[in-house]
């Protein structure tokens, strides 16, 4: 399962019901930081994802985007972290990194690794990637997206113990698609194995207008996670600042045939409300929900029954 917790769900500043930006994903025992606002790790600590964390990706370099990553750092240090924890920004976050890592006469006792990303760069890891993409909210902004590999086509094992195959290990060698031999017999993994499988897609945009590269990345994806700062009434101000509205939001899923809309990044105009901005985006894009603050969402495989 891919668990999605939103930490922070406010734009530019907190507000009474909701904090700055912060996003958890955990996946089969691992768990990623996207953005890390001020008070986030209060926020880990409230919703009770934990602190074994080893990255963090940053969209961009506004504080409300960053600023928590010095005192959660120094927490990992009281708790006797060792292991090295990486930061990955987009190009020219070094500096303003290194400067909140070290920020204070406390040293961090564990290693930290900043790592600039390129747009279009991907991170390989165990059954997934990591895609970095540029977005729309200044020429350094960063989108991501995790891309689960293709899983192998489905096994059927009772035609496999009609062809005369005996359970155990050769079952495992056709279900990964090699050819085994039974009674001088040749058994194609072909004629028992469905086709591959895809893996689930999960897309995070940060702050940004919507842009064709969030379309092209999210294309399919089973959630895409995307700004909605403002309702339709300020378009004028959402362009002006390099936001989206609920309903452009809305429109960029159904245009990608997303599975899922999950909206994020709200003004504090609507901290108290923001059933508008759903009825908005819900007109538009039916399977749509504004994220609030302690919002666990779960990413099953789409063949899951």
């Amino acid at each position: 399962m891919i668990r999605v917790t939103f930490l922070g769900t406010a734009a530019a500043r907190p507000t009474v019901g909701r904090n700055v930006s912060a996003l958890m994903i955990q996946r089969a025992g691992e768990s990623m930081l996207f953005d890390c606002g001020e008070g986030t790790q209060r926020q880990m600590m409230r919703y009770g994802t934990g602190f074994a964390v080893d990255d963090i990706f940053f969209s961009h370099l506004h504080a409300d985007h960053f600023l928590g990553v010095t005192g959660l750092l120094r927490t990992m240090g009281l708790q006797g972290r060792e292991e090295p924890f990486r930061l990955w920004a987009p190009e020219g976050g070094t500096r303003i990194l290194h400067d909140a890592v070290h920020l204070g006469l406390e040293r961090v006792t564990f290693p930290v690794e900043i790592t600039e990303l390129q747009p279009g760069q991907r991170l390989e890891r165990d059954g997934y990637d990591i895609v970095a993409y540029r977005t729309q909210h200044g020429h350094r902004s960063l989108g991501y997206a995790l891309i689960e590999a293709e899983r192998l086509g489905r096994f059927d094992p009772e035609r496999a113990r009609l062809f005369g195959v005996p359970e155990g290990p050769l079952f495992g060698r056709l279900h990964r698609g090699e050819s085994v031999e039974v009674d001088g017999r040749t058994i194609s993994a072909s004629d028992l194995v469905g086709p591959p499988r895809a893996g689930r897609r999960v897309v995070y945009t940060g702050d940004t207008r919507p842009c064709r590269e969030t379309s092209g990345i999210a294309r399919g994806a089973d959630l895409l996670i995307h700004d909605a700062t403002f309702a339709h009434d300020e378009a004028a101000r959402a362009k002006d600042t390099q936001h989206s509205t609920a309903h452009e939001a809305a429109e960029l899923a159904k245009h990608a045939g997303v599975q899922q809309l999950a909206l994020t990044h709200i003004s504090a105009r609507y901290a108290d409300d923001a059933r508008s901005l759903e009825r908005e985006a819900r007109a538009v894009f039916r399977s749509t929900v504004v994220a609030y603050d302690g919002l666990t969402l779960e990413v099953p495989f789409r063949d899951a029954s």
